[in-house]
């Protein structure tokens, strides 16, 4: 009979010849007994669950800004995957394997810093005629924008306590995050937001629910009263057709 074994197949057969490579995505080491490096490892992780809200808020929400802001970060990932290749200068330690791709400028530097300003400017001049009288909103604005920026120093600190990056490379990433997040916003300030109004009246925008949401000042609390306006007014109308016992 003959044999139908794919190359695969007799490679797996045969594991001496297979050359394992892991998915380190997600993979991060820290000294076994190290508490302070397995916290660092675990604030690592926040990209990836930055990520993760992004996809969520898309989902659920149909945002506009939040489509544009999400795209900064894809854009801002493409050009730290460019910038390594031409920089092409190693990582300050290497564990065979697992991390052998470039280390300048730090990925994860440049992702929390822009994401940490451009959340800072969405703040101070998209939202700064917005309840300046409130104490709470303004308490609220500076608890997010400093939980942001704390999470930045904590995962850029972290990087070169694990020796996943020299100190050298998590400042330019980090550099390269602000300047990108400045530019990325003022790119959609005051070029793609004017556009919005006329986007969301495209087919494929209807088709998708995406929406405008740039001139409603409070989206939670809009959305709040509405959804309880329409609760009460379908309560009372269903009081009204419901028959009498």
């Amino acid at each position: 009979m003959e044999n139908t074994a794919s190359p695969v197949s007799e490679a797996f057969l045969n594991n001496d010849e297979i050359e394992w490579q892991p998915l380190s995505l997600t993979l991060v080491e820290y000294p076994k007994g190290d508490l302070l490096g397995k916290f660092f490892a675990f604030m690592s992780l926040a990209p990836f669950g930055i990520g993760a809200g992004f996809v969520t808020l898309i989902l659920f929400r149909r945002d506009l800004h939040t489509v544009t802001f999400f795209f900064g970060t894809l854009v801002n990932e493409v050009l730290n995957i460019i910038l390594k290749h031409l920089i092409c200068e190693a990582r300050p330690l290497s564990r065979g394997h697992l991390y052998n791709e470039y280390g300048m400028p730090s990925s994860h530097a440049q992702f929390v810093w822009f994401f940490s300003i451009y959340v800072l400017y969405f703040f101070a001049i998209r939202l700064h005629h917005i309840n300046n009288n409130s104490i709470i909103s303004a308490l609220w604005r500076i608890i997010i924008v400093g939980s942001c920026l704390i999470l930045s120093l904590i995962v850029s600190i972290g990087r070169v306590y694990l020796h996943y990056h020299t100190t050298a490379q998590v400042i330019v990433g980090g550099i390269i995050g602000v300047i990108f997040a400045t530019i990325w916003f003022f790119v959609v300030h005051r070029i793609l937001t004017p556009l919005f109004p006329q986007l969301v009246t495209l087919k494929l925008c209807e088709m998708l629910m995406i929406r405008d949401t740039t001139l409603i000042p409070n989206v939670l609390w809009f959305e709040y009263t509405t959804t309880r306006q329409e609760a009460r007014a379908r309560g009372r109308k269903m009081a009204v057709l419901k028959p009498t016992q």
